[in-house]
């Protein structure tokens, strides 16, 4: 399966948004909202409610993308960040307020790379274990004619 790149990016930034809002208020049903998220676009990354608002809402005004990325990388990147939003539950409901900051700053921050800079470093981490084992896959392809 292939992606318009721009969509993940357009997702990171309501990731970013909603990781702040739970930064700020440290509150639970906040991280259990974006935790599902992760959980429902690491599934599959066109049916996550961020990926449906891209579709709806923001795709059609933009013209087709140039190139395309495989969804592995995004799923993999979804998937860390439901790890560390499960941390930040934790954190949050045992009274262990630096693991919760921590883990919820640690997916802010990487959700801000992605939309600052291009910078998926969920992408990146699965590309590298990819390379290292010797399975290489291509991190965008070019949209033919």
């Amino acid at each position: 399966m292939l992606l318009d790149p721009r969509a993940p990016r357009f997702a990171a930034a309501v990731t970013t948004v909603v990781l702040a809002a739970a930064l700020i208020t440290g509150a639970v049903p906040v991280l259990l909202a974006q935790a599902a998220v992760f959980a429902l676009t690491a599934a599959n990354p066109r049916l996550g409610p961020y990926a449906l608002a891209w579709r709806v809402l923001v795709a059609p005004r933009l013209d087709p993308p140039t190139e395309l990325e495989p969804a592995a990388p995004v799923r993999f990147a979804q998937l860390v960040g439901l790890v560390f939003t499960l941390l930040a539950i934790a954190g949050q409901l045992a009274g262990a307020p630096v693991l919760a900051l921590t883990a919820t700053g640690a997916a802010l921050a990487a959700a801000f790379l992605n939309v600052a800079f291009d910078l998926c470093l969920g992408c990146e981490a699965y590309l590298a274990l990819r390379r290292m084992t010797g399975r290489p896959v291509t991190a965008r392809v070019p949209v033919g004619p």
